[in-house]
């Protein structure tokens, strides 16, 4: 692509805009979930935001709850007498 410079006017040959994409695939993010106990740490091994991990998620069918503990197997949060 070229476009013209604002400020001298010359025609610049520009390769691309924006940024490039992650492309990090769905079982990196998987298997990374499984690793780390919350979504934060994840994105940081990545090296990618934690809406990134919630898109690739989605995009293939899969919430943060596939990842996290059996309901059986969780602390409850409530005391009883």
């Amino acid at each position: 692509m070229k476009y013209q410079c604002p400020n001298c006017g010359q025609h610049i040959t520009v390769n691309g805009l924006g940024r490039k994409p992650l492309n990090i695939t769905v079982n990196n993010v998987c298997d990374a979930l499984q690793g780390h106990s919350n979504v934060v740490a994840t994105a940081k091994e990545l090296g990618c935001s934690r809406a990134y991990i919630y898109k690739v998620l989605k995009e293939n069918g899969l919430s943060l709850k596939d990842f996290s503990d059996p309901a059986g197997q969780r602390k409850s949060s409530t005391k009883h007498n």
